[in-house]
């Protein structure tokens, strides 16, 4: 699958009123994308807030998630579905398979949440 990068602030706004798991690393938030665009793909958003250090800090911290996201996401995202990661504090001083692993795993809760409250009503999960 196709990961494009999101831009524009209303997405990651509207990100942050969605879904949200927070693992070890990483903050990770994901909402339905309604604009419209392209549903056989997926966007992903970075965010490092002034808190995390220099500017420095701030870009190595988004070059390890965008490495990380290069590896997981074409396997393990759901398509339609508009995702944004937020770098903490330890995010450049985890080993980065270990990182990886965290949001291998933070992709696959939050992806259950998404299938949990859109599934069809009625529908029981067994």
């Amino acid at each position: 699958m196709k990961v494009f990068v999101l831009k524009k602030r209303k997405d990651f706004v509207k990100a942050a009123q969605g879904f949200k798991v927070v693992v070890n690393g990483l903050v990770l938030l994901a909402a339905l994308n309604v604009s419209g665009k392209n549903d056989s793909c997926c966007y992903v958003g970075y965010t490092a807030t002034k808190k995390l250090g220099k500017a420095h800090v701030r870009n190595r911290t988004k070059r390890r998630l965008r490495a990380a996201v290069a590896i997981v996401f074409p396997e393990d995202a759901l398509s339609g579905v508009n995702y944004v990661i937020v770098g903490r504090h330890n995010t450049t001083k985890l080993k980065f398979d270990y990182l990886t692993r965290r949001l291998r795993q933070a992709v696959k809760d939050i992806n259950a949440q998404i299938n949990e409250a859109y599934s069809p009503v009625g529908e029981e999960n067994s």
